[in-house]
């Protein structure tokens, strides 16, 4: 092939025409494409998060329905004067733009109140440690009653009036009043006097001392045969100068 006859294919009409059409093809792909993610991903689109607290969970969905949310239980909380299944929270809060199809996670109130187990307290601790672990734990306390006792020692509790035990459920928003010693003795209590005991009186002296003295006996004399009967001797005491 000449360098002219290579040339000359650039004058082909079909060449050119292939070129045009390839052209076109990447140029619609490419448009193509940038409308679909804009369609995917709702680009410009911007709804504003409405307020679903205090809501009940069944008018808070209609809403997020009508405006192409959705909703999603993730916890549930507990507030005595709202009624069970209203909104407590809410996550996004209201007023952020989202997209179409966003997702608002909430938290509702519970149906039942939710209880908590009494840990071993009662009879195993001192008055501080006893609150320090309630308090922790999200009981409620209220001011400890004194009764007669070891001092800081605890007793036992009371909720609503009534005694509970280790392992009890109590209610979260009940008061629980702690029973402690006030480091004095019940008068009811009884005490046993026990008499002390003593060794028997007649091993011991007036002084408290053991007597050591034993009596020693004169042995007899005896005579002996043909020797004269001795003459009894006096005994005589001298007094050293």
């Amino acid at each position: 092939m000449t360098l002219s006859d290579f040339f000359g294919k650039f004058k082909s009409w079909s060449l050119w025409g292939n070129l045009m059409a390839m052209a076109v093809t990447v140029l619609l792909l490419a448009v193509g494409v940038k409308l679909g993610l804009d369609i995917y991903t709702h680009h410009g689109e911007s709804i504003s998060i409405p307020n679903l607290l205090h809501k009940d969970i069944g008018e808070a969905q209609d809403v997020a329905d009508h405006l192409h949310l959705e909703i999603e239980v993730v916890d549930t909380g507990y507030v005595k004067r709202l009624p069970p299944g209203c909104i407590l929270e809410q996550s996004p809060a209201p007023g952020e733009h989202v997209k179409s199809g966003h997702v608002i996670y909430v938290t509702i109130n519970a149906a039942h109140t939710p209880t908590l187990t009494l840990p071993d307290v009662i009879d195993n601790s001192s008055l501080r440690e006893a609150m320090a672990k309630l308090t922790a734990m999200g009981f409620k306390l209220g001011t400890p009653e004194f009764i007669a006792g070891e001092k800081d020692w605890v007793y036992g509790i009371l909720v609503n009036g009534k005694h509970v035990v280790y392992g009890d459920k109590v209610p979260v928003d009940a008061q629980l009043i702690i029973q402690v010693g006030n480091g004095m003795r019940d008068v009811n209590d009884s005490v046993n006097y026990v008499d002390p005991t003593y060794p028997e009186e007649d091993n011991f002296s007036e002084g408290g001392d053991v007597d050591e003295f034993q009596e020693v006996k004169e042995p007899p004399t005896e005579q002996m045969e043909g020797t004269p009967e001795a003459a009894p001797t006096t005994k005589t005491e001298t007094n050293n100068q």
